[in-house]
């Protein structure tokens, strides 16, 4: 777990999530502003989109799990070791239960979105409730650490993937400066962050116009045959 594949493996989840939110919500900006958007724009479109992302959350959720708990140095579900009396591999089950709460969001957007049989709201309250425990359970993750150490997983708390970038770089832990660069590397990273939305965004709004361009030549000639039809009636 205190390694860089077990960190690299949920901020590549949450890359992938932020991106996959990214674009969803630009398409939906978008083909609401634009009436010739067609499929796109369907509730169709918007459901399955909806159980896609409950599909992949879950599917996440269970590999983040099984990967925390069946690593060579994990806990294999073991808690508590009787030998030692004293608790087994915290951290890891600390991402496990990180890992349960994105799960628990994920197959309640299944079940909102294919059965009907909850509360339309019910799996945004969910999905609320997984990221305020991912944030309580960091607040409490830092024991023991180096202080360089406590201010990445403090930054965790304002942005999910804030201090990714920083697990690719090794630092001093005790040199103070390195505290002013990392936040420095947090704020860049914001700024990146804000310039891959831009990024998706313009990419949606160009997807969205390409089709709705081809789609007005087929509603006109659509439109001439019902009225050469209407003209031959009129004409009887």
């Amino acid at each position: 777990m205190g390694n860089f594949k077990g960190h690299a493996l949920p901020g590549s989840f949450f890359l992938i999530a932020g991106l996959w939110w990214a674009g969803k919500f630009c398409l939906c900006y978008a083909t609401r502003r634009n009436r010739h958007a067609g499929l796109l724009a369907s509730r169709a479109m918007q459901r399955r989109l909806e159980i896609v992302e409950g599909s992949v959350m879950l599917s996440f959720s269970m590999i983040g799990m099984m990967a925390e708990q069946f690593v060579a140095d994990g806990p294999q579900l073991r808690l508590y070791d009787y030998a030692e009396q004293h608790w087994d591999r915290l951290m890891n089950w600390q991402h496990a239960t990180m890992y349960l709460f994105f799960g628990l969001a994920g197959a309640t957007s299944l079940a909102v979105h294919t059965t009907g049989a909850a509360p339309l709201a019910l799996d945004r309250l969910l999905l609320a409730i997984a990221f305020f425990t991912e944030g309580f359970l960091f607040f409490y993750h830092l024991h023991g650490r180096d202080m360089l150490d406590v201010h990445v997983h403090q930054l965790l708390l304002y942005a999910i993937f804030g201090g990714s970038l920083t697990t690719f770089l090794e630092w001093d832990l005790k040199d103070h400066n390195n505290m002013m660069f990392i936040t420095m590397c947090y704020c860049w990273h914001f700024a990146f962050a804000l310039l891959t939305v831009a990024v998706v965004y313009c990419t949606v709004c160009w997807v969205v116009h390409s089709r709705s361009k081809r789609a007005r030549p087929m509603e006109m000639g659509l439109l001439k045959a019902s009225e050469r039809e209407q003209e031959s009636e009129d004409e009887l």
